[in-house]
């Protein structure tokens, strides 16, 4: 079933914004592939054409999902500085479409891309989804992860 959900980007606050989101709306977070409440980028595969990461990079979250209200999930990652990311408004939120179709979501990340700027096209990526993001010609960031396999 197709779902919407809201993406937050932090600069090494995603642990504790989303503890303390989950004590406000008393509910639990979703366990990732491996079962842990959240995934951290130390637990991302080696990627030889990415450099190293420094330990206090490797210990900042890569991925937290947390139901709140009306079937809505609060999602969050921490940018990593080292990498070239930079917190600024607008890039602090995504809306992220989790379409039931490849079919569908080619046709809404094409439609989206018209005039779009900071494209990262659809691929597979290592959690299993096919993804990409990208910056409508509004300034709107949208992400795109569909779990059909090819």
């Amino acid at each position: 079933m197709s779902k919407v959900s809201i993406y937050l980007n932090f600069m090494g606050q995603t642990e504790e914004a989303f503890r303390f989101y989950k004590e406000v709306f008393g509910t639990d977070f979703i366990p990732g592939e491996n079962g842990a409440d959240m995934m951290y980028m130390k637990d991302i595969p080696a990627d030889p054409s990415m450099p190293e990461l420094s330990e206090e990079d490797a210990n900042k979250v890569m991925h937290v999902a947390l139901p709140i209200l009306g079937g809505t999930q609060l999602m969050g990652t921490d940018m990593i500085e080292s990498m070239g990311h930079e917190l600024k408004v607008g890039n602090n939120i995504n809306i992220n479409l989790q379409p039931d179709t490849r079919a569908e979501t080619d046709t809404l990340f094409s439609a989206l891309s018209d005039g779009a700027s900071e494209v990262m096209n659809l691929e597979e990526m290592f959690w299993g989804d096919y993804f990409g993001s990208l910056q409508d010609k509004f300034g709107i960031h949208w992400m795109f992860n569909c779990e059909e396999k090819a």
